[in-house]
C-alpha cells in the first residue's frame, strides 16, 4: 500500500515526498536513529513489559533492552549503507529485473553470509544475559550456523524475499523508512525462535 501510495495516489506521494528530503538532509543518522527505535525499542518495551517468563520476569531486562537497541542502531547504518551500494552497482531502476537482482543479491548473499548470522549472534548473546564465555564456547562449537543461524535464515526468507522487493521498488533514501516498519515486526520473531525454539547454552554445552 505505501509503495501503490508512493506511485499512484498524489497525497500518499506528497506525504512520502516530505520524508525523502529529510532523509537527504540527515543523511545516516535518520538511519541510525530510526531502525535503533523500530528494531530495539518498541520490540524491547513489547517483550519487557508484555511478555513473563515462567517465573513471572520480564522476557528481556532494561540492560537486555540497551544492547538491542545499540545492536540495531548500528544495523541502520550497515543497512542504509547495503542499500546505497546496491543502487550505486545495480541502479536505481524500478524495472523487474533491477529489482530481482537487488532481491536475490540481498536475500542470498547479504544475508546469509552477513545479516542473519550477525543478528544471530547479537540475540543469542542478549538473550543468555551477556554470558560471553557461553556465547564464545557455542560459537566455536560444530554445527553452530545450523542451529543458531539456519532457523533465523529460513524465517528471514519467507520475510524478506517479498517485503525487499517492495522495498527496492521505492526510491533509495525512502528504503530504510519501509524497512523499518517490517523490522519492528520480524524482530519478535527472531526473539521468539532464539528463545523458544533454540537450546539455551551454558560454558559451550546446551544445556538439557
Amino acid at each position: 500500500m505505501v509503495v501503490m501510495g508512493y506511485y499512484f495516489v498524489p497525497s500518499v506521494h506528497e506525504a512520502l515526498t516530505r520524508l525523502l528530503e529529510v532523509r537527504q538532509k540527515s543523511g545516516f543518522a535518520f538511519a541510525i536513529l530510526s531502525t535503533g527505535i523500530c528494531g530495539g525499542v518498541l520490540p524491547f518495551l513489547y517483550l519487557h513489559f508484555g511478555r513473563r517468563d515462567n517465573s513471572g520476569n520480564p522476557r528481556y531486562r532494561w540492560g537486555q533492552g540497551l544492547g538491542l537497541t545499540a545492536f540495531w542502531s548500528y544495523k541502520g547504518l550497515e543497512v542504509d549503507l547495503w542499500y546505497r551500494a546496491q543502487a550505486h552497482f545495480f541502479g536505481t531502476g524500478h524495472d523487474v529485473a533491477t529489482i530481482a537482482t537487488k532481491v536475490v543479491v540481498d536475500q542470498f548473499g547479504y544475508c546469509p553470509v552477513l545479516a542473519v548470522p550477525l543478528t544471530a549472534a547479537a540475540y543469542q548473546l542478549v538473550d543468555s544475559g551477556y554470558d560471553w564465555a557461553g556465547f564464545a564456547g557455542d560459537v566455536r562449537s560444530p554445527h553452530w550456523y545450523l542451529r543458531r543461524v539456519l532457523p533465523i535464515l529460513i524465517s528471514n526468507i519467507g520475510v524478506w524475499v517479498p517485503a525487499v522487493a517492495i522495498i527496492y521498488a521505492l526510491p533509495t533514501p525512502l528504503q530504510v523508512p519501509l524497512q523499518n516498519i517490517i523490522l519492528c515486526f520480524y524482530t519478535l520473531v527472531v526473539a521468539h525462535q532464539m528463545r523458544t525454539d533454540i537450546p539455551a547454552v551454558h560454558g559451550g554445552a546446551q544445556a538439557p
